[in-house]
């Protein structure tokens, strides 16, 4: 990701990687990047939220380690912890969660 995100971004990330947990704006602009950019073959997270739910955000972000049958107790158990947290600020937000909350 880092070399595509600072080609995009106009950052020498490759030679600088530390940036992004150095410096606050940085870190601010490549997050939102990998939200709204595509991780061929997933979608982007903002589309994936939108359109496929937010079970589908946790496969494009763990995928390999939280989502399928390949996914261990602890993987899993961490994306039903993100589940439960993203469901916590749903409903303090008086907003609804959605279908297909996992992955």
């Amino acid at each position: 990701m880092t070399p595509l995100c600072g080609t995009a971004l106009g950052i020498d990330l490759l030679n600088n990687p530390d940036l992004v947990s150095t410096d606050s704006a940085i870190s601010f602009v490549t997050a939102l990047w990998f939200w709204m950019t595509s991780q061929p073959p997933k979608p982007a997270c903002h589309n994936a939220i939108r359109e496929s739910g937010f079970g589908m955000t946790i496969s494009i972000i763990n995928g390999g380690l939280e989502c399928g049958a390949n996914a261990s107790l602890e993987g899993r158990q961490k994306a039903q912890n993100r589940i439960n947290v993203y469901l916590d600020f749903c409903q303090r937000l008086g907003v609804s969660p959605g279908d297909n909350l996992s992955c």
